[in-house]
């Protein structure tokens, strides 16, 4: 059975291959920045929802370097909603939780029905 976030885990974990010669300080942060940069937010929001579920099948370098992109972003994945929660933080003001995966799929999907032509 193919999981549905196993090309997700297996493009981490090449990523972490990539890096793993410069050494674990290094290849952490550029896993984490790599992934920043470069993956979609919705990306990111799944991968995030698997590594709360365990990171089943990410190497070690890439689960660490998750965690650290995870806890950078305060769990958002879009720089502007995580530039949003530092500066809450920073003011002392509540953080906003980022939504569960289905709740951005169902809000993207709308209500299901095609607009009449």
């Amino acid at each position: 059975m193919h999981s549905p976030n196993a090309t997700l885990v297996r493009m981490a974990n090449d990523i972490a291959n990539f890096f793993h010669p410069q050494g674990e300080e290094k290849a952490i942060a550029g896993i984490a920045n790599h992934i920043r940069l470069f993956w979609e937010p919705r990306m990111k929001k799944q991968i995030f929802a698997h590594l709360d579920e365990g990171g089943e099948g990410l190497k070690p370098l890439a689960l660490k370097a998750l965690q650290k992109l995870k806890a950078d972003m305060h769990g958002f994945s879009t720089a502007a909603e995580a530039k949003a929660a530092a500066e809450a933080i920073a003011m002392g003001d509540p953080v906003p939780q980022p939504q569960p995966v289905q709740q951005q799929k169902a809000k993207a999907s709308g209500n299901g029905k095609r607009a009449k032509s």
